[in-house]
């Protein structure tokens, strides 16, 4: 899962204020978020932990001037995509440790990542323990044609070398996508489709809700028999919520991520604004304190 931890830096607070939305009934993965747009010029950056046989980690986004912790994810699990991040230019290292591991702790992966303004990426670990890789993928977030989806496939199962993924009528997604690798995204009719996951020993079925204007990430990952099993994420609503991204993965991966009707998130904008004015609380008694100490 993700959780703040206990620093009130600017940070800290703004995954106070997630949770505050979370607990007024406006989950990240389940209601259109507001824009993600950084304060500063920037980019995003989100994090994939698809690893099936690497426990949780705590996860660090550290900047490459200076060495400060700009952000801090909690017991991520398999299967689970953090939400987007934002980020001023530069160059940062994602570093990641075990959720149990003691303070000095070497970091069992890190991967540097450079942001530029506009631009969204998406760094997963993924392959055995034993093996485990970092990449970055580049993500494109433009918006689809009128009723259309886009949608690609990211291969991070350790089960196949490579999949094949095709509508239940035949009709192609992507072929022979090699493990840790990304497609292109491809337009579709936006709906419901049933999808055939296909490697040369294995396969499997996948249903999906595409939105119209969405853009969205396939993961072909394993499931917890080893065999593939797939979950798809929400990068971007619409191109107004551009980047939207996170899940629940309550599953163990295998969960799928949803959009609720507009109208829900409506319903909810009071108790958000209560929430928000809770944190914003927080932060001026600290800031009373600080000038008192």
């Amino acid at each position: 899962m993700f959780r703040a931890l206990p620093s009130l830096r600017p940070a800290r607070l703004a995954a106070i204020g997630a949770a505050a939305l979370l607990a007024a009934g406006i989950g990240v993965a389940t209601a259109p978020a507001a824009s993600a747009t950084p304060t500063a010029p920037g980019g995003w950056a989100r994090v994939a932990h698809l690893s099936p046989d690497t426990k949780s980690v705590d996860v660090q986004l550290t900047a490459l001037a200076g060495g400060a912790v700009v952000y801090e994810l909690d017991d991520v699990a398999y299967g689970a995509v953090s939400p987007y991040i934002p980020l001023t230019d530069g160059t940062y290292v994602v570093s990641m440790v075990p959720s149990d591991a003691t303070d000095g702790t070497q970091p069992v992966v890190q991967q540097s990542i450079d942001i530029a303004e506009g631009e969204p990426v998406t760094v997963a670990a993924y392959g055995r323990n034993a093996d485990l890789k970092t990449t970055v993928f580049q993500d494109d977030l433009s918006a689809p044609a009128a009723g259309q989806a886009r949608v690609r496939v990211v291969q991070a199962s350790t089960v196949e070398p490579t999949v094949n993924v095709d509508t239940a009528q035949g009709r192609p997604i992507a072929r022979d996508v090699p493990a840790g690798s990304a497609t292109d995204y491809a337009a579709v009719p936006a709906g419901s489709w049933n999808l055939e996951l296909t490697g040369a020993d294995d396969s499997a079925t996948s249903a999906v809700n595409l939105p119209a204007g969405s853009v969205s990430t396939l993961f072909v990952l394993d499931d917890a028999q080893g065999a593939l099993t797939a979950q798809t994420i929400t990068d971007s609503a619409t191109l107004a919520d551009m980047p939207v991204g996170g899940i629940h993965t309550g599953g163990g991966g295998t969960s799928t991520a949803t959009t609720a009707p507009t109208g829900a998130a409506m319903a909810g904008a009071g108790a958000a604004a209560a929430a928000l004015a809770a944190v914003a609380l927080i932060a001026a008694r600290r800031r009373r304190g600080e000038a008192g100490a």
